[in-house]
């Protein structure tokens, strides 16, 4: 089993990763759009990519890429986030602090509070910048305390994200489609065939009379036009489920495209 994910080595989606599947081989990609490239030429089985995180909502680019490649999702995994504050020197050597966006949004009024003069720079990933900061004592990255260990830095300021509650849902690709658990979600993409009063409501009214639990709901522009969306939506329950079967084909008469993501088991805790 060869699994791509996000690296360098020492990154969250590292610890995702590790959590789906300990036994694998970890094949390191600079991105995540190189991550699928990856699965989808056939050089990894299966990749972790981040979808959602708790405090900064979801991660657009997977979502395209979910939409645009015949790939599945496949599992997810919930990875409690706790960024440091790391670096080769003190305090008062940082002229830059470097990481990933999500991770710099996350820490957003931690970084103005205390760095108010500094520099902030984005970098691909949270290990990228620890790798980084390893490099110049100028330099202090926002990464997990499992990057202190990996590049030898000193961690000078923990648990540093604005909210303590800051998970990030990541999510397990693949080729084809899991067997049910009876404990599985699934998730779609519509594009409506017209913008009409009602269009949407008809669409949830499908999952509304048959009990059907939704997790998730959001729209993300198609870029096709300006104020023309596509809806993702997340349910409990799996597509060989009668009642998400049966909602599904209904839905799939009111829009112009429908798309399973993948169906799935539900990751019951964080980690």
């Amino acid at each position: 089993m060869i699994l791509g994910l996000l690296g360098p080595m020492g990154t969250y989606c590292e610890q995702a990763a590790l959590i789906w599947n300990s036994n694998s081989e970890l094949r390191y990609y600079d991105d995540v759009i190189d991550v699928v490239y990856g699965l989808v030429e056939g050089e990894i089985n299966q990749g972790i990519i981040p979808i959602e995180n708790s405090l900064e909502g979801s991660v657009g680019i997977t979502l395209d890429l979910l939409r645009s490649y015949d790939i599945k999702i496949i599992g997810e995994v919930l990875v409690q986030i706790k960024h440091c504050l790391l670096a080769m020197g003190d305090i008062s050597d940082i002229n830059v602090i470097l990481s990933h966006p999500q991770a710099i949004a996350q820490c957003r009024f931690f970084i103005k509070e205390h760095f108010k003069g500094v520099k902030v720079r984005t970098t691909d990933s949270t290990a990228h910048a620890a790798k980084q900061a390893f490099e110049s004592r100028e330099i202090a990255a926002i990464a997990s305390k499992e990057s202190s260990t990996r590049y030898n830095l000193k961690v000078l300021k923990d648990d540093i994200q604005d909210h303590n509650e800051n998970v990030t849902r990541f999510i397990a690709i693949g080729n084809d489609y899991t067997k049910p658990t009876g404990n599985d979600k699934t998730s779609i993409s519509i594009y409506l065939q017209k913008d009409l009063p009602g269009a949407l409501y008809e669409i949830l009214e499908a999952f509304s009379k048959r009990d059907i639990n939704l997790t998730k709901i959001e729209s993300r522009p198609s870029r096709k036009a300006l104020g023309d969306y596509v809806f993702y939506i997340d349910c409990e329950g799996h597509i060989k489920d009668k009642k998400v079967n049966d909602a599904l084909g209904d839905i799939n008469k009111k829009v112009q495209l429908l798309k399973v993501l993948g169906s799935y088991p539900k990751a019951s805790t964080v980690l």
